[in-house]
């Protein structure tokens, strides 16, 4: 499944899924995970999209671009 990091909350890492937050282990993440990350989870793995995760960047910073012209 594929979600975005929302936050980190203690040891907790809370991920959006779809329309739902869903809490994770901060161990299972990769020590560079970072709020707005896309990453994938496959039981105990979690990858980090980096392409991915570069694209929705610049896309949320092209918005806020136009908002503020």
């Amino acid at each position: 499944m594929k979600g975005i990091i929302d936050r980190f909350e203690e040891d907790l890492v809370v991920v959006e899924i779809g329309n739902n937050t869903q809490d994770f282990d901060k161990r299972l993440f990769p020590a560079d995970a970072s709020p707005g990350d896309v990453v994938t989870i496959e039981g105990d793995k979690i990858t980090i999209l980096k392409d991915e995760t570069a694209k929705r960047r610049k896309e949320v910073e092209d918005l806020m671009n136009e908002l503020f012209e």
